[in-house]
């Protein structure tokens, strides 16, 4: 018995199993740069319990001086240390393109501290960093079921989205109706196809139901 063409059609299986349920090593180590500068989102509420004007002076600092050297990287001009960090960071989508998430990603934290007081400002903020953190490490990893209703998104991803922002929503404003709601809310929005401009839907959205739900709660 041949046995080249089962071990060839074992490799080949391998393959096919590798690039369906395993995600590419590359893909993963781009993820977790890029949930890592989403968690350090998370020092905003901090910041802003101690000085909330200077926090949103250095979001607006930050978010325009990246936009700028964003625009610099493109055209040939490395920055040191950023430039590197977006090209480690770079999807295969962006690629030769402007790396818009860190940009929606200030904006998101903006607003939120600007539309909202607190403790609606620090839950849409943690829902930003936590739930859409988790949904997309999870859903990259352990991703396995896709139901229609969400699109290109996990169910994994999308139950790790809810118990990220559920704990934090709680933990910021102790009330489980004030906390399903804003992990229900952010599941919803994470779960659109939005692209990047979900790192300002996500936070604006949780950070208006939480206005509600917690006002009736008091």
């Amino acid at each position: 018995m041949n046995k080249r063409p089962v071990i060839g059609a074992i490799i080949k299986s391998s393959r096919f199993g590798l690039r369906v349920g395993i995600p590419d090593v590359r893909e993963i180590k781009v993820e977790l740069v890029r949930k890592s500068i989403h968690f350090l989102i998370a020092l905003c509420p901090v910041m802003a319990a101690v000085d909330r004007t200077v926090t949103v002076g250095l979001l607006m600092i930050g978010t325009l001086g990246y936009a700028v050297m964003e625009t610099l990287r493109l055209r040939g001009i490395a920055v040191p240390v950023i430039s590197f960090l977006t090209n480690m960071a770079s999807r295969p989508r962006d690629m030769d393109r402007f790396v818009l998430g860190p940009v929606t990603l200030g904006l998101g934290a903006l607003v939120s501290l600007l539309l909202y007081p607190a403790p609606a400002a620090s839950i849409a903020i943690y829902a930003l960093a936590f739930g859409d953190g988790f949904a997309s490490l999870i859903g990259k990893l352990f991703g396995r079921r896709h139901p229609a209703f969400l699109g290109d998104k996990s169910l994994e991803g999308s139950l790790a989205c809810f118990m990220a922002i559920f704990i934090s929503a709680y933990g910021v404003f102790p009330n489980y109706r004030v906390a399903f709601w804003a992990a229900l809310t952010g599941t919803l929005v994470e779960a659109l196809p939005l692209g990047d401009y979900d790192n300002i839907a996500l936070p604006v959205t949780v950070g208006f139901i939480v206005q509600i739900t917690a006002h009736h709660a008091l």
